[in-house]
C-alpha cells in the first residue's frame, strides 16, 4: 500500500489562545503532543495579520519539533524572509486575505507567476521544500510547473462542502487532477474542509501522498483529547486507503 501521511494543523489551538490573550493553550504544546500521537509533521499558518499563530510559536517550536514543520504562508518578501530565516523543512504558498475567516481557494498562481517563482528560488535555495496550494484548474498546474515548486496540494474545500452529485463531481476532478500532476512530476498533497466522516474518498486517491487537516483535528480533540481525534482521523484514512488499493 502507497504511504499517506498526515500532517496535522494547530493552528486553531492558536486561535483558542488568541481569543483571551493569554498564554495558554500552547500550539507548540499541541504540537509535541500531535506528533507523539501520529502526526507526520506539523503544519502552521503564520498569517500576515498573526490572527493565531504568531512568531514565538515559529521561533519556540523549530528547534523542538520531532517532526517536520509545514509553513504556510503568503507569497510576500516579508513572508520569505522570515521562512529563508527559520529554514522549516516544507513551505506550503497560500493566499491570504484580511478579511477571510480561514484560506478560502486555491492561490492564484498563473495571475502571480513572477512573484511565486522567486518566492519558490529563494524558498529552495534556503533548504525548504514548496509546495503550492492551489485549486484543481489545469491553468494553475501549468503555472505551477512553470513555478519550479515540486510540491503542490489540492484545495478540497469546495468538496467538503458539497453532498450529493455536486460533490460527486468535484471528487472526480480532484482524482483526475491529481492524475495530471503527478504525470507532471508533483508531490500531490491535499487539504482543507477535511474530517473523520468526508476524508475517505479523498484518501483513497492513490496518487495523493499526504492530507493536511486542522479545523476538524482540534474541533474533536475538545470531546476527545488530541491523540484519539489524530487516531480517529488516522483510521479513516487508513480504512479508506487500504480498500482503494488493496
Amino acid at each position: 500500500m502507497r504511504p499517506l501521511r498526515l500532517g496535522v494543523n494547530v493552528d486553531h489551538i492558536a486561535t483558542v489562545r488568541q481569543a483571551r490573550g493569554t498564554a495558554y493553550p500552547d500550539p507548540v504544546e499541541g504540537a509535541l503532543l500531535a506528533a507523539a500521537s501520529g502526526a507526520d509533521s506539523i503544519t502552521i499558518h503564520l498569517r500576515e495579520d498573526r490572527r493565531h499563530i504568531q512568531d514565538h510559536d515559529l521561533a519556540r517550536l523549530t528547534p523542538v519539533c520531532p517532526v517536520p514543520i509545514n509553513l504556510e504562508m503568503a507569497v510576500t518578501p516579508a513572508m520569505v524572509d522570515i521562512a529563508v530565516a527559520v529554514r522549516p523543512k516544507y513551505v506550503c504558498l497560500v493566499p491570504e486575505r484580511r478579511e477571510e475567516r480561514t484560506t478560502e481557494g486555491g492561490l492564484d498562481v498563473a495571475g502571480n507567476l513572477p512573484a511565486v517563482r522567486e518566492a519558490c528560488e529563494r524558498l529552495a535555495a534556503a533548504g525548504s521544500i514548496v509546495a503550492l496550494f492551489i485549486a484543481a484548474d489545469p491553468q494553475q498546474l501549468a503555472a505551477a510547473k512553470a513555478s519550479g515548486a515540486p510540491q503542490l496540494e489540492i484545495h478540497t474545500g469546495h468538496y467538503a462542502d458539497t453532498s450529493g452529485a455536486e460533490q460527486a463531481t468535484e471528487l472526480a476532478r480532484i482524482a483526475a487532477f491529481a492524475r495530471d500532476a503527478e504525470a507532471m512530476g508533483f508531490e500531490v498533497h491535499a487539504g482543507h474542509g477535511l474530517n473523520a466522516c468526508n476524508v475517505g474518498p479523498i484518501a483513497a486517491i492513490p496518487e495523493i501522498v499526504e492530507l493536511n487537516i486542522g479545523h476538524a483535528i482540534i474541533a474533536r480533540s475538545l470531546f476527545i483529547g488530541l491523540p484519539a481525534a489524530i487516531a480517529e482521523i488516522r483510521q479513516a484514512m487508513t480504512v479508506a486507503r487500504r480498500a482503494a488499493l488493496g
